[in-house]
């Protein structure tokens, strides 16, 4: 399991030539809009306020990169589906964040966060597949998992099971801490691999 010794929010990229240089491996985080991304992060890394650190005007449309244990970059994706923005802009975050996802050689795993209040969107069907078929390492992480009851969570985690053909779900509250243990878990068995084993995305 990773232990976070030290985080620290390096920059906010608007195009890959804007992402960091270097070749430590990458963790991405991504979901629909208002899903907890920012609760997630703070919460992984017991920085509080972390996820905002980069925050400025127009900061969701960009990526964002925080340097963890200055080994490897956790990384902010922006919130699709639904968003208090232009339509201009939601249609441009598709491009970067595909552009990212696919031509990223440091991306070790991708980390799909749904809200386990709902059924998966069309949008979280969406991504999983794209995921999938390009042969990008992912879990999916059910988030606000406080707000519902036990009965409630299990359901959500067949329900999510089935909707997104995954066996890998990780049940996650930003309040309780529950599932921050295994995601960090998961996370540190993505990064150990070998770095010169790269995937070959389609």
């Amino acid at each position: 399991m990773v232990k976070i010794s030290s985080t620290r929010f390096v920059k906010s990229a608007a195009r890959p030539d804007d992402f960091p240089r270097d070749q430590r491996p990458e963790i991405a985080f991504c979901g629909r809009s208002n899903v907890g991304k920012s609760s997630l992060l703070n919460t992984l890394t017991n920085v509080r306020g972390l996820a905002r650190t980069s925050s400025s005007p127009g900061r969701t449309q960009t990526i964002n990169f925080f340097l963890i244990n200055d080994s490897m970059y956790f990384v902010d994706l922006p919130g699709y589906g639904y968003a208090k923005v232009s339509k201009k802009v939601r249609e441009g975050w598709g491009p970067m964040i595909e552009d990212y996802l696919r031509n990223r050689e440091q991306l070790e795993l991708a980390v799909m966060l749904v809200d386990s209040r709902m059924a998966p969107t069309d949008s979280d069907v969406t991504m999983k597949k794209w995921l999938d078929y390009r042969r990008i390492p992912n879990t999916v992480v059910l988030t606000k998992t406080d707000k519902i009851s036990g009965n409630q969570l299990y359901q959500a985690l067949r329900q999510g099971a089935k909707t997104l053909n995954t066996k890998e779900i990780i049940a996650f509250s930003a309040v309780t801490g529950a599932g921050k243990d295994e995601l960090l878990a998961r996370i540190g068995a993505a990064t150990t691999s070998d770095p010169t084993v790269r995937k070959t995305h389609l």
